[in-house]
């Protein structure tokens, strides 16, 4: 899997080292293991997805991750994205609003000997008593960019987040000082979206293309 992303991007090659530490196939159900180092995304529970490892390649990498950063991510979804996280030295906290996956991120960590602070919660709403975070990462597809998300960061900090409603461009956004930020994008994804409040359905989805 990782020779292969290799092959597509130049990737941080700390992510990759990351990606190629953490067994995928114990983040998917049973019957998807065999497919669990495909470039694909994979249904897990709740009708949410499991990100292609390009996408996530290329999340961790624009978010330039430093070890000990502190790293807020906005849908824990089966625990993965915050597992790469974690392995290069950041310190997680993440938020979900399924509760079924909340739960079972958290075993899947205990069962890997892993820490990461987990929160059922509306990602929206993001963490404002643990604030103001180094990096956010969003895992799912914001119509626009969160301001309340953008406040929590730090100046100096970096938020990756899609941005768009039946197709997302991943969005880049550097807080450069309190009342400043800078822009970039990074192509065209598809991602569950981002959905105010907790516990309800997003259709299957998720893919580069």
């Amino acid at each position: 899997m990782v020779d292969g992303l290799r092959g597509l991007y130049p990737f941080d090659e700390r992510v990759l080292a990351a990606m190629a530490s953490v067994p995928r196939h114990l983040f998917v159900e049973t019957a998807l293991a065999p497919l669990a180092y495909s470039n694909k995304p994979l249904r897990i529970a709740a009708n949410q997805t499991i990100s292609q490892p390009y996408t996530v390649a290329m999340q961790t990498h624009l978010l330039q991750v430093r070890k000990w950063d502190k790293i807020l991510e906005i849908g824990t979804g089966c625990g993965y994205q915050a597992a790469i996280l974690v392995k290069m030295g950041a310190q997680v906290h993440s938020i979900e609003r399924q509760k079924e996956l909340y739960v079972q991120a958290q075993k899947t960590f205990l069962a890997l000997g892993m820490d990461a602070i987990f929160s059922y919660g509306d990602g929206y709403e993001g963490w404002p008593l643990l604030a103001p975070f180094d990096r956010i990462v969003v895992t799912c597809g914001a119509p626009a960019i969160p301001q309340k998300l953008v406040l929590q960061l730090a100046v100096g900090g970096r938020m990756v987040v899609p941005v768009g409603n039946d197709t997302q461009t991943m969005t880049v956004v550097e807080r450069l000082s309190d009342d400043q930020c800078q822009i970039t994008t990074h192509g065209n994804y598809r991602f569950v979206p981002m959905l105010e409040g907790k516990e309800t359905n997003a259709p299957f989805g998720d893919q580069r293309f």
